[in-house]
């Protein structure tokens, strides 16, 4: 008599972007069943209010619910979901948080930025983790910056400066006008200097993690939509994404969300995730990464439900 593996279930809810993963254990292996990226913008606003919007909250705590019916019906033993920056800064998180309970089954576990640091280099380790590692996983609200020998993390950092966080403290303007570009350019400098504390290992691999640095990925090669096989190990050079930043500054909102390769939702703020991986490249004097489209979500899994 035949028996199905084990599966499970892991959701980040972040600031900008709601992630699912289900996965089934094959022998030591979590092999993927299920990806699914909505982005709802959770932590829009947050920055100038310390409140989310309800409207926001309404379009997570739905999308939250899908994503628990999908996991279900794939026959997931367990779900696990946690927030990140957005339901860290919010005053009034909690009612995000019965809401999700409510219409969805299920709590998310808030996790500091530490903790999410953590998550995220423990899934850059297993594709990526021979030798010196250093991960750079610039979300909508904060930034994660972890450094490490193979398995063992040396250390992490988690900075409050993030794709939505700085285009909502300096754009204005559409398309960007040089100033603000240039705004942006100094705010990411000053909000990442501490990144310089940190020195990664001779030789250190930079991984770039989160969907600010997919979608650069799938901008400069042009690729028609996201595809994570042809995203996931892809390098991307500072070169490249500072040309990047350039030709998507000069168009507005509406024409960036139709070159190809942009995630629509993510065309007004990609400029300022972009400057963040790009003055994090200069802070570090690594000037080149690779693409990863595993986050904390499958950290999450690895940590949560590992044989």
């Amino acid at each position: 008599m035949s028996t199905v593996p084990p599966r499970f279930a892991a959701i980040d809810v972040g600031t900008n972007t709601v992630l699912l993963l289900v996965a089934e254990r094959q022998g030591d292996a979590l092999v993927p069943l299920l990806e699914r990226s909505e982005i709802t913008r959770l932590g829009r606003g947050v920055d100038r209010t310390g409140l989310l919007d309800p409207g926001a909250v309404g379009d997570t705590v739905a999308v939250l619910s899908l994503y628990t019916r999908l996991a279900r019906e794939l026959g997931a033993a367990a779900i696990a979901c946690v927030a990140t920056s957005a339901a860290r800064d919010a005053r009034n998180g909690a009612e995000f948080f019965a809401a999700a309970r409510e219409r969805a089954g299920l709590t998310p576990e808030v996790i500091s930025g530490e903790e999410e640091a953590r998550l995220v280099y423990l899934a850059a380790f297993k594709d990526f983790g021979s030798g010196g590692l250093a991960v750079l996983d610039v979300g909508g609200g904060s930034t994660e910056f972890i450094v490490g020998e193979g398995p063992v993390l040396r250390a992490r950092l988690s900075l409050q400066v993030g794709a939505v966080r700085l285009t909502e403290r300096h754009v204005r303007g559409d398309p960007i006008p040089a100033e603000e570009l240039a705004a942006l350019r100094e705010a990411a400098r000053g909000a990442l200097e501490p990144l310089t504390a940190i020195e990664p290992a001779p030789g250190a691999r930079l991984v770039g993690v989160a969907g600010t640095v997919t979608t650069l990925c799938a901008v400069v090669r042009g690729l028609p939509r996201h595809e994570p096989q042809r995203v996931h190990g892809a390098s991307l050079s500072l070169g490249e994404i500072e040309r990047t930043i350039e030709s998507l500054a000069r168009l507005t909102v509406r024409e960036r969300a139709q070159v190809p390769g942009m995630e629509p939702k993510r065309a007004d703020v990609i400029v300022g995730g972009a400057v963040v991986v790009a003055e994090a490249m200069r802070r570090t004097r690594l000037d080149r990464l690779t693409v990863s489209d595993r986050g904390v979500r499958w950290g999450l899994l690895y940590d949560r439900f590992k044989s």
